[in-house]
């Protein structure tokens, strides 16, 4: 436990404009794996500093061994649904479709990602709308949906959502 409360320590203090010590705590993790459960630990702490750090950390990790997430699967999924901060919103839905999910599991993930359509966070929506478009191309009974998701995004959406949506459909069209 000393363990963890020294990885996690390591991400407080400052403020939500720095990342604090996330990147070092990433390239930590990729070289001692079983630190992920540490970390994992911190998408939960009452620090909010600790939890965007956390999060942070383990998307960045993650993106270089996908692997690492996959024994907390259901842990991403609960927090897919109750995680209300931003910042670990837009890495959670980064993190999502690094998993190799069943079909269950990617419709109860689309729906939450679909919720973040309604985040206040264009960050957030923008992210979302990445993670449905991926986790689409895995399950064809979501495209439809995911389509005209995208297709109302270019007409309402904000700058970078536009520009996404816009990318993700030709994405589509050339599959």
């Amino acid at each position: 436990m000393a363990a963890s409360k020294s990885l996690l320590a390591r991400l407080t203090g400052g403020d939500r404009r720095s990342i604090g010590q996330a990147d070092e705590i990433a390239a930590l993790v990729l070289k001692q794996p079983a630190l992920i459960g540490e970390l994992m630990t911190g998408l939960r702490d009452l620090d909010p500093l600790v939890r965007m750090r956390a999060a942070d950390a383990a998307e960045k990790a993650s993106l270089k061994q996908p692997a690492l997430l996959r024994p907390f699967r259901e842990e991403l999924l609960r927090l897919l649904d109750e995680a209300s901060q931003q910042e670990v919103r837009w890495h959670l839905a980064q993190m999502l479709p690094r998993l190799p999910l069943t079909q269950k599991q990617r419709l109860r993930a689309a729906l939450s990602l679909r919720r973040y359509m309604e985040d206040s966070s264009s960050i957030v929506k923008t992210c979302a709308l990445q993670a449905l478009a991926e986790i689409a191309a895995e399950d064809a009974s979501l495209q439809l949906q995911v389509k005209a998701l995208l297709q109302t995004a270019i007409k309402t959406g904000t700058a970078a959502m536009k520009a996404r949506s816009r990318k993700l459909l030709r994405q589509f069209e050339d599959r």
